[in-house]
């Protein structure tokens, strides 16, 4: 069982794999992704029981401080947001769907977690994406009123870090709309 989730984004592709060789030398990781993000930057996601993303979260923030262009440790994460990570997807959308985009991946994963764990809701998918130019967006589903406590718990953590772009609440969508939702991403972790 993965217990935490973090993020390191560096200023390049040199910096970032010289990173991840001493995160996976650190401590026994499972990395999600390692790859270039818009614009210009290397982005490493793993996961891992607490202690050991820790170990190694430390170890290359000692190390590669100056290189490091965003970074999130978050330990006790909620199983489907990596899940959602890992490219398990719920085509299923109940009784209204829940739209939030974040202007930074970090902070985007951050507001994730806070949503799932802060209503009943269920992650439908998710995009870290070459495209959005850094940004990254997810989508819950269930019954309204948690729809929108889930995008009250995400706003409540993006707006005061500035990082809030949009959040739409979508009502009873329509199943043409909902077919659009998850196409294939041309960056997709897992």
């Amino acid at each position: 069982m993965n217990d935490a989730l973090a993020l390191l984004e560096f200023d390049s592709v040199a910096s970032g794999l010289a990173a991840l060789d001493t995160m996976v030398k650190q401590a026994p990781i499972e990395v999600l992704e390692a790859n270039l993000v818009e614009p210009g930057k290397f982005l490493i996601l793993y996961t891992g029981g607490v202690a050991e993303v820790g170990e190694s979260h430390q170890r290359v923030m000692d190390g590669f401080a100056e290189r490091i262009h965003s970074e999130m440790l978050l330990p006790m994460v909620h199983g489907g947001l990596v899940d959602g990570l890992r490219g398990v997807e719920h085509g299923s959308v109940k009784d209204a769907l829940g739209v939030i985009e974040g202007t930074d991946v970090a902070s985007t994963l951050l507001s994730a977690d806070a949503a799932l764990k802060g209503a009943d809701v269920e992650l439908v998918g998710i995009r870290v994406a070459i495209g959005l130019g850094g940004r990254a967006y997810y989508l819950v589903s269930g019954a309204q009123h948690d729809v929108q406590a889930s995008i009250d718990a995400a706003t409540a953590v993006l707006e005061p870090r500035g990082r809030l772009h949009r959040t739409e609440l979508i009502a009873r969508p329509h199943a043409e709309m909902v077919v659009w939702l998850l196409r294939p991403a041309p960056f997709r972790v897992g």
